[in-house]
């Protein structure tokens, strides 16, 4: 067998997690076994766990790469800005992997303290944007940054909890204009 080029491995590695991801939001994380995971991502679990030890690691690959693409959203345009994505693509597949992690978070003591790495980068990256907004004159001086970061992050959680249940989604944009302007500097 001739040997598989590196874009050949990083696209079924892609394959594998935008199917997983898939079987993620559709079955949960429980519901989506092994056979799941092959009749999803269209591989055998050989190919599957060539590229994954297990089950665990894809879930994990994909929750890193969810809180990346946040920090950067938060780096760039600030974690409000990650909140209307998220409200904008409420089918994206990232909801059934940030609401698996909110139950391993809780449930579960070793992935709560590998989660704590990964969720700090979130964190950091909207302290850092809320301070830039501070030294710009933009965001309000009479409230604690951490404060305003813990405000933030519970309104995400809580953004996340709304459209997991499926209650209407035609307010939050109006909700989420309301959480800016309440973390802007007053005229």
């Amino acid at each position: 067998m001739p040997p598989v080029s590196p874009e050949v491995l990083a696209a079924r590695r892609r394959q594998i997690l935008d199917g997983a991801r898939a079987a993620f939001a559709r079955h949960g994380y429980e519901g989506a076994t092994v056979r799941v995971l092959e009749e999803e991502i269209g591989v055998s679990r050989g190919a599957i766990f060539h590229h994954f030890p297990d089950k665990d690691a894809i879930f994990f690959a994909l929750a890193a790469e969810d809180a990346a693409a946040m920090a950067d959203v938060a780096t760039r345009s600030g974690l409000v800005q990650a909140m209307r994505d998220m409200v904008a693509a409420p089918d994206a597949g990232w909801l059934g992997t940030a609401l698996e992690i909110s139950r391993r978070v809780r449930t579960d003591p070793e992935f709560r303290a590998t989660w704590a790495q990964r969720s700090r980068a979130i964190t950091e990256a909207t302290r850092a944007r809320l301070q830039r907004q501070r030294d710009a004159g933009v965001l309000r001086d009479d409230v604690d940054i951490d404060v305003l970061v813990t405000y933030l992050e519970l309104v995400r959680e809580g953004l996340v909890a709304h459209l997991a249940a499926g209650l209407p989604a035609e307010h939050l944009t109006g909700v989420l204009d309301l959480v800016e302007s309440s973390v802007r500097r007053r005229p």
